[in-house]
């Protein structure tokens, strides 16, 4: 979650009915895997090309494992504060099941955009960003009105503020649409900004699709 760095969200207005387990689940497994990341010395080249997302040569159980790596600490703790924000509330709506697969298939979808867009890339992309750009979309359908509380830069100083969830997720999506138009064709590494691109539309398609109805009332004769 790049693009919005030059801002620091702290938390949300918009709180949670039941224990997030299974956010609290996929916070644990990323920093699992990159404290095993870390570990590997010289060898976790290797591992993040044999497990990341490297286009030229896909493969699809990569759409799943390259959304568990990171490449630095800074990486991993800014995904993960996303995560903790959103992912919460988005739980909430869908039910631990559906939200557990909704996640999945939200990262998924954003590694098949980067792929699609620039196929002959031998570079691996690694990350939960597309995944979480997935829940930021669905956020975004279930709480219009939601205030994130966010820590703006103002010239020397920094300011806590409440912004608008829209805006913030907006400005989010707009900014990631308009820096990948502006990487097509290109082969250098970088923010893969199409994940997130394809990360928030398919959290837009599959929340309302996902979410967990409730059961209309009975009608008693």
């Amino acid at each position: 979650m790049h693009a919005v760095r030059r801002v620091i969200p702290l938390r949300d207005t918009i709180p949670s009915s039941r224990v997030p387990v299974v956010n609290y689940l996929l916070i644990a497994v990323n920093v699992a895997v990159f404290i095993y990341e870390s570990s590997l010395g010289r060898q976790v080249e290797g591992f993040i090309f044999a497990h990341g997302l490297v286009p030229r040569d896909f493969d699809f159980s990569d759409l799943v494992t390259s959304m568990f790596l990171h490449g630095s600490w800074l990486h991993l703790l800014g995904n993960m504060l996303y995560l903790y924000i959103f992912g919460d509330n988005v739980e909430d709506r869908l039910g631990h099941g559906r939200y557990l697969v909704f996640y999945l298939l939200c990262g998924m979808a954003a590694g098949a955009a980067q792929a699609t867009t620039n196929p002959h890339s031998g570079i691996p992309m690694v990350g939960a960003s597309g995944a979480i750009a997935g829940v930021s979309g669905a956020y975004l359908l279930f709480f219009p009105t939601a205030r994130v509380v966010t820590l703006v830069p103002i010239f020397f100083f920094l300011q806590v503020m409440e912004i608008p969830a829209v805006f913030f997720l907006l400005v989010f999506f707009v900014v990631n649409f308009l820096s990948g138009v502006a990487t097509i064709g290109s082969r250098t590494g970088g923010v893969a900004f199409w994940a997130h691109v394809g990360g928030f539309i398919a959290g837009m398609v599959l929340g309302p699709t996902l979410r967990a109805r409730r059961p209309a009332p009975a009608e008693w004769a």
